[in-house]
């Protein structure tokens, strides 16, 4: 049996189909967004392997056409157990031309949910040393450690920001995401959220003409130098960081390029 429709019916079906689009539009929405931090989604720690990564680092300063400054990166990760916690230990070392600007750090972050438990780091005489919780950081007794009484309390658990790529490699990357990042960088300005969007995928040569197809992530902000921008190239496999990309102020340009595991490793004597 046929029914007629009467306007105000039809007027009724047509808000509740707009109310339902509107809904599942939110809902979308909040799916392509995620928060990153310990207290909400935490990262796929899984994805994290232990080794050593080598970056080569590069600046490129416009009207300088000629010459670069380049670095060499060691990123060594390795699981330990530290005051029976299993941990993901981090060491960096930084070599570039002038030994007077070698700089190395150790991080110390918990296994479970990669929050940061402990951050050293070295420049030249100059030593920062850190407890790291998520109720907030202070300078410990290392000897010489120039930071020995800063103290910070934090509103909510957060990320090192000095172990960005390795934080990269664990995202739940995916076409359309957006997540906003919890980091702090030791010894700074408090805590903030960082926004980082997938723009994209790209394939990218590497050796031997092989390609990998990566995600694209990418973000910008304003620092002493500047407004910058940032692009990361994290391959879609494998889960590595090989590539980023920055612009800084209005001149300089850098670039990190992950080298080959054949290559030679430099090891601090």
């Amino acid at each position: 049996m046929w029914h007629l429709i009467t306007n105000s019916q039809l007027y009724s079906r047509k808000h509740c189909l707009f109310i339902i689009m509107l809904l599942l539009f939110g809902f979308t929405r909040t799916l392509a967004q995620d928060t990153i931090s310990p207290a909400h989604r935490p990262l796929t720690t899984g994805n994290l392997k232990p080794g050593l990564r080598q970056y080569l680092v590069y600046y490129e300063v416009d009207g300088m056409n000629k010459q670069l400054w380049m670095s060499i990166w060691n990123r060594e990760i390795s699981k330990t157990v530290v005051n029976n916690t299993p941990v993901i230990s981090t060491k960096q070392q930084w070599y570039n031309e002038d030994s007077t600007k070698f700089h190395e750090s150790l991080s110390i972050n918990n296994a479970t949910d990669f929050s940061p438990v402990y951050h050293q780091q070295r420049s030249g005489d100059n030593v920062s040393a850190y407890q790291w919780s998520a109720t907030g950081i202070r300078g410990d007794t290392t000897d010489g450690n120039k930071a020995k009484d800063f103290t910070l309390a934090f509103d909510g658990p957060n990320y090192n920001w000095n172990l960005d790529l390795e934080t990269f490699e664990m995202l739940p990357l995916a076409a359309g995401k957006t997540f906003v990042v919890r980091f702090y960088d030791a010894g700074f300005d408090p805590p903030a959220y960082v926004t980082y969007r997938v723009v994209g995928t790209e394939t990218i040569a590497t050796l031997d003409n092989h390609t990998v197809t990566c995600w694209k992530l990418y973000t910008e902000g304003s620092s002493k130098r500047g407004k910058y921008t940032q692009t990361f190239w994290i391959s879609c496999k494998n889960h590595e960081c090989l590539k980023e990309e920055d612009r800084i102020g209005d001149r300089m340009h850098r670039y990190k390029v992950k080298l080959p595991a054949f290559a030679p490793i430099l090891q601090k004597k």
